[in-house]
């Protein structure tokens, strides 16, 4: 019997349960022909500001423009490298390489997938030197690495406590890649409390990408932050450099967060706690059905963790034979992300090999995300569960047979 689809993702359904207050939106841009900048677009970042506990929240055309133009504001350019991951999308990188600098990596831990601060205490103490002014200097490169960016990936913050801890150790700047992260928390032991992604390191970039958390119709990002230089001049490289109407004190981008995005982000914050928490359920109905199955590894929550699982990520053996039998059975998945960043080609220039980053290599090729959104219903995921563990058993079998002859 057919039972349907289930989509790896439903966003006609999330939207048409607030159609009516989305459809006011687009009615209130055109009745005051406010498009780009006004009161929807402030009205936006001071909510999310508050949401994040931020002082400032500065919205702008992506979530790689928010990365990008932190990087420009804070002078990180030309003869500067970044420390960051390879287990994430290009866009952490392309923001670090078009703001021209150069992006170094580090690997992740097994568990989490984001930033190993062990790792990046390795880097530092045996990959790099520190000269007589105190500027550390990549061996590799020799480039002045001035900042980390750790990427809370899949919604899971990574361990700040310790990034900060190296950074400060080092006189380097933290920026959170927090595009996936809307709500993620953080529990700081040096500060006894918990935090907001997006309010823990000295700025942070948040997608709004219509897939995420909380996503526009249409692209969208925002840039959080408690300093207040950091925050006028990313007003204003935001805006063509201007300190006020043709008043250019700098070059900057046409990189603006227009009205009718911001407005539809508004309507939709109101939602966002209960949508994460919805997510959350999903996550712990998903570890509760999958808990006896040992070949198949789901995401780990350490305690210092709220994550707003943006995507729910398995590892399993066999992936693309487990994909197929599952497509088969009408179930969405997906791969976030199949190559590490240091073996793509758009950075062979880099000169990194396969083996450099064991960890993030070994994920890319197990890693598989399943259905994950906040209406997906309990009966689905159960048909998920079983259909996940049917394959797996299955391909593993198929493999064993083969051995075996």
């Amino acid at each position: 019997m057919n039972k349907g689809k289930v989509s790896f993702l439903d966003l006609v359904g999330l939207h048409g349960e607030i159609e009516k207050e989305l459809v006011s939106v687009f009615e209130k841009a055109l009745k005051t022909a406010s498009f780009i900048g006004g009161p929807m677009v402030e009205d936006f970042e001071q909510e999310f500001a508050a949401y994040c506990d931020t002082r400032y929240a500065i919205g702008v055309n992506s979530g790689t423009d928010a990365l990008r133009f932190i990087l420009i504001a804070a002078g990180i350019g030309e003869g500067c490298s970044v420390v960051t991951v390879a287990n994430t999308f290009i866009a952490t990188t392309e923001a670090i390489s078009q703001a021209g600098a150069l992006p170094e990596f580090v690997d992740v831990d097994e568990r989490t997938y984001n930033m190993d601060a062990g790792k990046l205490r390795d880097f530092l103490e045996q990959e790099c030197s520190v000269d007589d002014k105190g500027k550390v200097i990549s061996r590799r490169t020799g480039r002045v690495v001035t900042a980390v960016i750790p990427v809370h990936l899949y919604g899971q913050c990574a361990d700040m406590d310790a990034i900060q801890g190296l950074a400060e150790r080092y006189n380097l700047k933290v920026f959170e890649d927090a595009c996936q992260a809307h709500g993620a928390e953080y529990f700081s032991k040096s500060e006894n409390r918990w935090r907001k992604a997006g309010s823990i390191g000295k700025a942070a970039a948040f997608s709004f990408y219509p897939g995420k958390n909380l996503g526009a119709c249409g692209e969208a990002g925002i840039v959080t932050t408690n300093d207040e230089q950091l925050a006028k001049k990313i007003r204003m490289i935001r805006d063509h450099g201007q300190a006020k109407k043709y008043y250019h004190d700098v070059e900057g981008y046409n990189g603006r967060l227009d009205a009718i995005q911001a407005g539809i982000l508004s309507v939709k914050l109101k939602y966002l706690p209960t949508w994460n928490q919805s997510r959350r359920e999903h996550a712990r109905r998903y570890n509760e059905g999958l808990a006896s199955e040992m070949s198949i590894a789901t995401p780990y929550e350490p305690a210092w963790s709220k994550s707003v699982f943006h995507l729910y990520v398995v590892q399993v053996e066999n992936r693309e034979a487990t994909i197929q039998a599952l497509a088969t059975e009408g179930i969405g998945t997906g791969i976030h992300y199949p190559i590490p960043l240091h073996l793509q080609k758009a950075y062979s220039n880099l000169g990194y090999q396969p083996g450099d980053f064991p960890i993030s290599e070994r994920a890319a090729g197990r890693i598989l995300s399943l259905p994950m959104f906040p209406a997906m219903s309990q009966a689905d995921q159960e048909r998920v569960v079983h259909a996940l563990v049917r394959a797996v058993n299955d391909t593993a079998a198929q493999c064993t047979a083969v051995v075996s002859n």
